[in-house]
């Protein structure tokens, strides 16, 4: 089992304690990844066997028990949307494949297309946001589970998760999760979060921002399932650590962070119709990519504290995701807890080799602070957040402490014979 959170940092090295605090250090660590930045084009990849860096500070990871070769985990959604494009996932070497959502009758399901809408810089050459009206697997379960057969069959080493959903219906939730068990998936993702096309069946995130059904629907699960289960969380919710801790406390080994935020594109302003665009007509969707990655850290940031302060020493674990592109975005997921890091749309812009230049980021990171495993530096960063009240206590301080450095001696009483210039030195205004 996976190391539970603690809010005490981790020992750094002498050289990344140093920068750990005071306004100098921010500077410094701002001008580090200012020289080290660049996005993907400047990430460095890494040689991989199996999954496995070939070289370097070690990438794998033990998760409820779970062996990875690195943290990358395929998130679900079209990335893992049938055998074709998970047997490649793993050719490439990600540490773990989440196949998209699955329930027990598929032909519920109808998608459309469009079903997806870009935000672009303002140079037009970045994608930094993504919106999706796209619904859970429309493919038959039935065939779904034979892939999952074939994939345990052929990567029997490798970590494949499968995801979830039904409405409110003990007896579904149980026939879906023996059917999948009897496949041999590594475990469960429940999906509790998806924004669009299932709400109003009381399912995906519905049910996820409902603590007293969440906490009958993990009952039934864990009852059920004899593998690690994952909650996925909704950030579409005042304070995500309240369901977090009511599916961790059912019985959930670990919880996921975080699925796509409720949104609308856009206004095409020719057409005056919203973006994506159907028939003339569109629905709110979920909002992915590099702009939720500030709210996804938030949101992880909440849980891990809970998760340390309420679940201490008992192996439950965080999957976090939400606008990861680079290595060195997955290491700021691991600095505020994260045991596993996801990516969906990256993958859908980047394509599957993406997992070499994650890996690499992640290894030029930790090489930069002397980092020999996740283990050195997973929650590092925690202990550094606190109440606005605190932090103006702290630079109250601060300030006190500088002012009393540059007035030197309070009273005449104060001045003594033997340290007499050096006394008058400190309170020389040009020196």
């Amino acid at each position: 089992m996976a190391a539970s959170l603690s809010l005490r940092p981790p020992a750094l090295t002498a050289r990344s304690s140093q920068r750990a605090g005071g306004a100098r250090s921010c500077r410094c660590r701002l001008a580090v990844q200012a020289r080290l930045g660049g996005g993907l084009d400047a990430e460095p990849s890494a040689e991989l066997i199996n999954g496995a860096v070939a070289s370097g500070p070690s990438l794998a990871v033990e998760v409820n028990g779970l062996q990875m070769p690195n943290p990358f985990v395929i998130g679900s959604g079209p990335p893992g949307t049938n055998y074709a494009v998970m047997k490649k996932a793993f050719e490439e070497g990600w540490g773990g494949v989440i196949a998209k959502t699955v329930s027990l009758d598929s032909s519920k399901v109808v998608n459309v297309t469009p079903r997806y809408a870009k935000m672009k810089s303002a140079d037009g050459k970045e994608v930094i946001g993504w919106e999706n009206i796209e619904l859970i697997s429309d493919r038959p379960l039935e065939v779904m589970l034979e892939e999952f057969k074939r994939l345990k069959k052929e990567f029997p080493d490798r970590v494949l998760i499968a995801s979830i959903m039904e409405e409110c219906d003990k007896a579904a939730w149980e026939e879906l999760i023996e059917r999948c068990q009897e496949t041999g998936v590594d475990a469960f993702e429940i999906n509790f979060s998806c924004p669009h096309g299932m709400p109003e069946r009381k399912m995906g995130m519905a049910m996820g921002q409902d603590c007293e059904i969440l906490h009958d629907v993990c009952g039934w699960i864990n009852a059920k399932a004899t593998v690690p289960v994952w909650a996925k969380m909704t950030p579409n919710i005042t304070d995500i650590s309240r369901p977090a801790h009511t599916a961790l406390a059912a019985g959930c080994e670990g919880v996921a962070a975080i699925n796509t935020i409720t949104s609308v594109m856009g206004i095409n302003l020719e057409t005056l119709r919203p973006e994506p665009c159907v028939e003339g007509y569109s629905t709110p969707g979920g909002y992915s990519s590099k702009a939720v990655k500030p709210i996804a850290l938030a949101k992880c940031m909440s849980i891990a504290q809970m998760m340390a302060h309420d679940f201490p020493g008992q192996g439950r674990t965080l999957s976090g995701l939400g606008g990861v592109n680079t290595g060195r975005d997955a290491a700021e997921f691991i600095l505020l807890g994260s045991h596993t890091v996801q990516v969906c749309t990256g993958v859908m812009l980047h394509g599957y080799p993406l997992i070499k230049k994650l890996c690499g980021g992640l290894q030029a990171f930790m090489q930069q602070h002397d980092f020999k495993s996740l283990d050195d530096f997973r929650g590092a960063s925690l202990p550094y957040f606190t109440t606005h009240h605190e932090l103006v206590r702290m630079q109250r301080e601060a300030l006190d402490a500088k002012r009393k450095e540059r007035v030197g001696l309070a009273k005449d009483d104060d001045w003594s014979g033997d340290g007499f210039v050096a006394e008058a030195e400190s309170m020389v205004s040009n020196s």
